[in-house]
């Protein structure tokens, strides 16, 4: 077995990812939703943004076995979302680290 194996995981079947991305779009429509998004603030650069702008993401993305739960669901911006794509949050954290965008004093 190489290094590389060990890393493996199997992916999310399709069925569960269409699955959760229809609870997400129920979650867009919910009263819990426009609440969470109603001070216009990214959850990553905590930049604010137009209602309109902002996106929903999956801290643990779907393609990495996450879920579309209250816990797991949070606004960002497109900007961030588009960067994050499907890293978990420690991995995004590394990768704003790299960047000297260390948002965590």
């Amino acid at each position: 077995m190489s290094s590389r194996d060990s890393f493996d995981f199997d992916a999310p079947d399709d069925a569960y990812v269409r699955t959760q991305r229809a609870k997400a779009r129920d979650f867009r429509k919910s009263r819990w939703w426009q609440q969470k998004t109603s001070s216009g603030k990214c959850h990553y650069c905590e930049k604010k943004t137009a209602y309109k702008h902002l996106t929903m993401d999956h801290l643990v993305p779907l393609s990495r076995g996450g879920r579309s739960t209250k816990d797991n669901l949070v606004p960002c911006c497109k900007s961030c979302n588009s960067k994050k794509k499907s890293m978990l949050p420690l991995e995004w954290e590394e990768y704003l680290n790299s960047l000297g965008l260390n948002l965590n004093p």
